[in-house]
């Protein structure tokens, strides 16, 4: 497993990215949150610097090799953030493997019911009746993972930078230097596929999703969380931060980063900063 660090004080802050993205995509986090804090960055199964030897095909096998992580590097009391996908790795991992963590922190992250999978109409939009349901489904879909694929397998960095542009950075743009550096980071992913396959079959929740039922598992979880969303995201809707409160109940408070959308990281770092910053501070032993 890849990683990074930031050295700094005795609390530590264990960061878990999102889809399409590794450790890299924390660069500005570790430049501007508060020294005070240790941070360490991993880079999941299949991104980044770390292998991908084994296909994973549920969340639960990314919160796994967290665990491995964790004990490796003999990591205890520490704090969690979860970005996107990588915050659903952290409820996975919070409802494993209590103890670990004391407070965890979800920035834009998919629901404790997963992130569906929808088919397409011949036009390209959503076709909200139809959901995949296999990994093989998922691998053929037409409007994302065959496109994204290819994009990754000829650099075709115009069109990465074009679904970035139109669903990720909805107030401001990296700088030229940063955002070709997410871009070749982009590519190292292997496991796109599988990824939308694990989001689309999570559920920790007491419900049924759509697609299959609930493990209950949401009710493992009684560490203060802190769910962020951006009031612009256009990747994770606001019902499904909804979900996550209703799911994770009074343990987990919301605040809505203003004119931000799936990365306050590019959008907003100072305000993401200050708010993650106090959540933590308040539940300081």
């Amino acid at each position: 497993m890849g990683y990074r660090k930031r050295d700094g004080g005795e609390e530590t802050i264990l960061l878990v990215h999102g889809n399409m993205t590794s450790s890299t995509h924390w660069d500005l986090f570790f430049e501007t949150f508060s020294e005070a804090y240790t941070l360490i960055a991993i880079d999941m199964r299949g991104f980044g610097e770390s292998s991908y030897k084994k296909r994973i095909n549920s969340i639960q096998d990314f919160a796994e090799d967290l665990k491995l992580f964790v004990d490796e590097m003999n990591l205890k009391n520490f704090s969690l953030i979860g970005w996107s996908t990588g915050g659903a790795v952290c409820m996975q991992f919070e409802t494993q493997y209590p103890g670990y963590c004391e407070k965890l922190v979800l920035v834009g992250s998919a629901s404790t019911r997963g992130y569906p999978f929808f088919a397409t109409h011949s036009d390209g939009t959503p076709n909200l009746d139809q959901r995949l349901e296999t990994i093989e489904e998922v691998e053929k879909d037409p409007t994302r993972t065959i496109p994204i694929q290819q994009a990754y397998d000829t650099n075709n960095r115009d069109l990465l930078k074009t679904i970035w542009n139109s669903l990720i950075y909805t107030h401001h743009k990296p700088s030229e230097t940063k955002y070709d550096a997410y871009v070749d980071d982009m590519r190292t992913q292997r496991n796109l596929a599988d990824v939308y396959h694990a989001l689309n079959t999570f559920n920790i929740s007491s419900v049924h999703n759509g697609l299959s039922n609930g493990t209950n598992q949401a009710r493992n979880i009684s560490i203060p969380v802190l769910v962020l969303r951006g009031e612009h995201d256009l990747v994770i809707s606001k019902k499904m931060a909804e979900e996550i409160i209703e799911d994770l109940g009074e343990n987990a408070t919301f605040k809505e980063l203003r004119e931000s959308g799936h990365s306050p990281f590019v959008d907003d770092i100072e305000q993401l900063n200050v708010i993650i910053a106090d959540f933590l501070k308040e539940w300081l032993c």
